[in-house]
């Protein structure tokens, strides 16, 4: 069977699961368009942990990780299926890669998760199951990870990296006017996903304009080298444009998918 796509999906703040903007509708026509698969793994930048762990829950909650936002938002639920099985077999192939890797059946579906998912699979009848981002994971090392998970794609296992492009949380509560650097790291770390550098994703921090403002910390941008690393040679990058939450933080996602 052809494999699936790897997603990278910007999910902004946890109100994008009330306020689709741009990129809610793509997410949504995505999920229509997709065959042949039959699970769901989420690296969210919301779940970092000693060593690797991966959810293994046949009934995962929904995990409200955040405060102080509407009310509306803790009523939301998620009820998606887990998948055990391919959870043990994303531990074993975590493992052979070289990663100390962890089962965690009381894990739930952090927002990272759930929020994009209600756009791309508004059921919730998708399994879905969600590998953690070690805490001392860099750029270099979240393209090995994703690489290791490459081989789910062959059973039908959609990857998604769920962090957001840009991702200065100081910025988007305490407003700012339209400052120019959101955009130009947008623009600059967009060209080189696009043309499959992958060095220079990992070495972002250093070669990408404002790379320490767009990213304070690193946690939100290292789903997407996950997911580079996750895509294959044949794979071919595509800009799935979301546009600007609050001029700061950047909505775009990728997704790589085979020519056919």
């Amino acid at each position: 069977m052809d494999t699936t796509p790897v997603l990278f999906i910007s999910h902004g703040s946890p109100t994008f699961a009330l306020e689709p903007g741009l990129l809610g509708p793509k997410l949504a026509a995505i999920g229509a368009q997709l065959t042949g698969v039959h699970a769901v793994l989420v690296v969210s930048a919301h779940w970092q942990t000693r060593g690797v762990r991966v959810t293994s829950s046949a009934a995962p909650e929904t995990v409200h990780d955040f405060g102080g936002f509407p009310a509306e938002l803790y009523r939301l639920q998620y009820p998606a299926p887990g998948a055990p099985a391919l959870a043990a077999e994303a531990g074993r192939l975590l493992a052979a890669a070289g990663f100390a890797v962890t089962l965690d059946a009381q894990r739930g579906l952090d927002h990272g998760a759930w929020v994009p998912l209600r756009y791309l699979y508004s059921e919730a009848r998708m399994p879905v199951f969600q590998v953690s981002m070690p805490h001392d994971l860099d750029a270099a090392s979240a393209l090995r990870l994703g690489a290791a998970l490459a081989p789910l794609r062959q059973q039908g296992v959609l990857i998604v990296g769920s962090g957001g492009l840009t991702h200065n949380l100081g910025d988007y509560f305490h407003g700012t006017t339209a400052p120019p650097y959101a955009q130009e790291f947008t623009t600059w770390i967009e060209a080189q996903v696009l043309a499959g550098d992958s060095a220079a994703v990992a070495q972002y921090r250093e070669r990408a304009p404002h790379a320490a403002r767009a990213h304070p910390s690193e946690d939100h941008f290292l789903p997407l080298p996950v997911a580079m690393g996750a895509s294959g040679k044949g794979d071919v990058p595509q800009l799935i444009s979301g546009g600007m939450d609050h001029d700061v933080l950047s909505m775009d996602s990728f997704i790589w998918s085979s020519p056919s």
